[in-house]
């Protein structure tokens, strides 16, 4: 598994509607939606289902565990130890690495597979078992759907869409995760452009990263909050809102925006901020990380 930033605060909501055509062969995996994230139900080998995030700013194959005792209990062992960097005001995690594994998610198994497992107690106490993501997003153009609660795998470069899609270019930096071009207005003032990155298991609208030379004015009246658990420990920041976020040519309004140092909350460089859950669940979205495509459709009860 590469090293990188492991990212992995919340997750996506997507649904697709029949006016679109896609392949006839796709592979349905099952999953559970608990406080905005995408849990999927991962066997690994022959054991009982683990309740792992799907992260799309997970970078490598595989799985990665949170919790030491895991790795006895599927009698997975390596003398040889790595360090993960990650979000959080800490030092790096340290973890074990087991090549060649079998991961299995409903009627959908996944061979050859890496199985990372943290050596520290960053995420004692967390409520899920660990994280997933270019095992799903990497091979695949990705649809969800919420209602039936299933993700569809596709064949990359098969996603067809109408015109009432929006496309939009992703580009990826060297750990692999993937960038968009997006424009914000603090207050109401003249667009400014960002680059961003998707994070789809934050279960925030908008980050945007402080830093000396950040591109934009903080707004006024902001408050402090706790958002969440990093690889390297607690993330605070600051809390309020932007005036409008455009994504190609939808415009969100009055839009949720917590305001981290970047220093703390990400590693990414030359990233201004981050696109979360809660700014993709207004919309239908595919994901096609091959062709370096997102797709994005309106859903009228959302905007």
């Amino acid at each position: 598994m590469k090293k990188g930033v492991y990212s992995f605060l919340m997750a996506m909501g997507l649904i697709l509607t029949a006016d679109t055509i896609y392949p006839k062969a796709e592979r349905k995996i099952p999953f559970e939606v608990v406080r905005s994230k995408v849990i999927l139900l991962v066997k690994i080998n022959s054991s009982r289902p683990f309740r792992i995030i799907l992260d799309s700013g997970m970078p490598g194959p595989g799985v990665l565990l949170f919790k030491k005792e895991l790795g006895k209990e599927l009698n997975l062992e390596s003398t040889v130890l790595h360090r993960i960097d990650g979000a959080g005001g800490g030092s790096q995690s340290t973890a074990i690495k087991v090549d060649s594994q079998i991961l299995s998610i409903g009627d959908v198994e996944f061979s050859d597979q890496p199985v990372t497992i943290l050596q520290n107690d960053t995420m004692s106490g967390f409520p899920t078992d660990g994280v997933m993501g270019n095992t799903i997003f990497g091979p695949h153009a990705v649809r969800f759907d919420f209602e039936r609660k299933f993700i569809s795998l596709m064949e990359p470069g098969s996603f067809t869409p109408d015109s009432s899609w929006e496309t939009m270019d992703m580009t990826f930096n060297d750990h692999g995760i993937p960038f968009i071009q997006v424009s914000v207005s603090i207050k109401g003032e003249e667009e400014i452009p960002l680059h961003v990155y998707i994070d789809s298991a934050s279960r925030e609208s908008l980050e945007l990263l402080v830093r000396p030379d950040q591109k934009f004015r903080l707004p006024e009246n902001l408050e402090t909050r706790y958002l969440g658990r990093g690889l390297s420990g607690d993330i605070s920041g600051q809390y309020g809102q932007v005036k409008s976020l455009r994504l190609g040519s939808f415009i969100l309004k009055d839009v949720p925006t917590a305001f981290p140092e970047a220093e703390v909350r990400s590693r990414q460089p030359g990233a201004d901020g981050i696109i979360c859950n809660g700014t993709l669940l207004r919309f239908h979205v595919v994901f096609d990380f091959s062709f370096g495509k997102l797709y994005l459709k309106q859903r009228n009860s959302c905007l």
